[in-house]
């Protein structure tokens, strides 16, 4: 059976064996354009196809004036999520090798008021248009970008409380279930849907990845005792430096 697959594919997938089986190993140069068009018997448009690829991927980055080496793609730590860490905006604890007594993190973050999108709304079980506090976090671990959180809760809700912006107030910091508690609402579960796609164009600058890398984005709700959704957001991670892990208690 012939070969299918177009040429820029076939010389990025050469690429990336290498690379996994250690023949290119970490920090080494990918070869040049000239190299490759030899190598490959390949137009200068075709071997720049498949480097973009491999840049994309995340098994190259380009170096200005040097040219394109091998990324470190080992993971940089784990992301655990459980029932124990849910009550903080991080709603995860993050374990890095380097720091096995605790990782230092911080964040920053940002809240307006926004109406709410259809894909919000749905989620939130509101009417779209509807007034949601918005809040962007950045939370950085050794100075070192971690994950980017966007949060919505109905202004409905919180409106004239002291946890309408979840990070200010005697509140601050508490998380969805310690601050809602705080205004008589008890959270009983939360829900989370995993998947992936591209990072955006800020996203990237973030995270410090090339735009168009895969990123994980999971999509966590917080529901009430009524089964009310009175939080959902975006958790987006780099997917090719952070595992995430599940502490399931069975009970």
């Amino acid at each position: 059976m012939g070969e299918h697959r177009p040429v820029f594919q076939r010389i990025a997938d050469d690429l990336r064996r290498q690379i996994d089986e250690g023949v290119l190993a970490v920090g080494a140069r990918i070869p040049s354009r000239a190299e490759l068009k030899r190598a490959y018997e390949a137009s200068d448009q075709t071997v720049d196809r498949a480097v973009r690829l491999l840049k994309t991927a995340g098994y190259a980055e380009g170096q200005f004036g040097r040219g394109v080496f091998v990324a470190d793609r080992a993971p940089l730590g784990t992301l655990l999520r459980s029932t124990g860490a849910v009550d903080s905006p991080f709603a995860a604890s993050i374990t890095l090798a380097k720091y096995p007594d605790g990782t230092p993190l911080t964040w920053e973050a940002t809240s307006t008021t926004v109406p709410a999108t259809a894909p919000v709304a749905r989620r939130l079980r509101i009417a779209q248009g509807e007034t949601v506090v918005c809040s962007q976090y950045e939370y950085l671990a050794d100075r070192q970008p971690v994950q980017l959180a966007t949060s919505w809760e109905p202004l409905a809700i919180t409106d004239g409380t002291d946890v309408v912006f979840p990070e200010c107030g005697p509140y601050a910091r508490r998380g969805v279930r310690g601050r809602m508690a705080a205004i008589g609402i008890r959270v009983v579960r939360a829900e989370e849907r995993v998947g992936s796609r591209s990072a955006s164009s800020p996203e990237a600058e973030s995270l410090g990845c090339p735009p168009g890398s895969c990123v994980t984005v999971v999509e966590r709700t917080h529901f009430d005792a009524d089964g009310r959704p009175v939080e959902t957001s975006d958790i987006v991670v780099r997917a090719d430096r952070w595992r995430l892990a599940y502490d399931i208690a069975f009970v």
